[in-house]
């Protein structure tokens, strides 16, 4: 088959909307949609300091690339979670993204700050849900401490389908209240985007490969078995009968989403009494669960770029 808009072979073939594509005619799309997303959503300034938070993954390592080649002041902040072998080849490949790109990494190591790793702490609460509350702490802190105005974020449209319809399952309408591409900053709340929202799974991947973007491959061990995935499965099934699902199911969420709205609490936050970070009580949700009596110091590396 042949791109729509030369005669050169297709690289791919879209789904939604319908038509084959060249590799510089496909890459010419990718980046006008991530454009169009942050004019949309109005989700970055172009004076602005960006932290991207980077894994070695396909989705975080083209956010990163993509902002920087728009034009965007971006540095980029690594969480190597202690997970063994698989967060030191996570944090290899950041590495070498980043050294690609020319931009500094900031490397924050979880067990050399907490003294464990993520998994090594006798819980009942679920891994991926302490981990996810260990990295939103993080790199919002280091975004505040070192004078950031954002903090970006992987997310495609595939996570955030997924994340809507899991929530929509279990009716949390507190987290679909605070759904969306842009959770603007507030205090010491440093604002958070995610450029790739209304981009596949499957884009980022060829995105990826076209532009000659090495990432990891391997899952984290600990999501084995998530109902996100799950979830996925079911829309990628939805979506393959029907085009269009998840980008129409994702937007038709964004238009009623001041439903939602209504079950937010107004609460009254205060300063956490150990770092000083958002809290509802005494103590932080992170610090209460890490049982720190003091405040947190980032001796994060950084290697220059």
């Amino acid at each position: 088959m042949r791109c729509k808009f030369c005669d050169k072979p297709a690289f791919i073939k879209l789904h939604y909307p319908k038509m084959y594509l060249c590799e510089e005619h496909f890459k010419e799309y990718f980046e006008r949609k991530v454009k169009r997303t942050i004019e949309r959503y109005k989700l970055l300034r172009p004076d602005e300091r960006i932290l991207v938070v980077v894994s070695g993954g396909k989705d975080s390592a083209v956010t990163a690339y993509i902002l920087k080649k728009l034009g965007y002041n971006i540095e980029c902040l690594h969480i190597n979670l202690g997970i063994g072998e698989y967060s030191e080849k996570s944090e290899s490949y950041a590495k070498k993204q980043c050294e690609a790109l020319g931009v500094p990494l900031h490397i924050v190591r979880v067990r050399e700050l907490l003294g464990k790793g993520i998994g090594e702490v006798k819980t009942r609460r679920a891994v991926c849900s302490y981990c996810g509350l260990t990295k939103r702490y993080i790199f919002n802190k280091f975004a505040h401490d070192n004078g950031f105005n954002a903090v970006a974020t992987g997310h495609n449209l595939d996570d955030e389908a997924s994340f809507i319809f899991a929530n929509l399952m279990n009716w949390n309408t507190q987290y679909l209240a605070k759904q969306g591409p842009l959770l603007p900053g507030e205090g010491k709340f440093v604002k958070k985007v995610k450029p790739l929202y209304e981009l596949t799974e499957r884009e980022v991947v060829a995105y990826a490969l076209a532009n000659g973007i090495k990432y990891m491959v391997e899952e984290c061990p600990y999501a084995r078995g998530a109902t996100t995935l799950e979830y996925k499965a079911i829309l990628n099934e939805m979506e393959e009968k029907r085009p269009g699902t998840k980008i129409n199911f994702v937007k038709g969420f964004l238009r009623k989403k001041k439903l939602f709205e209504a079950e937010l609490q107004e609460v009254e936050l205060k300063e956490c009494r150990i770092c000083g970070m958002p809290a509802q009580g005494k103590k932080c949700s992170f610090c209460n669960f890490w049982g720190l009596e003091k405040p947190l110091e980032f001796n994060g590396r950084i290697t220059p770029p």
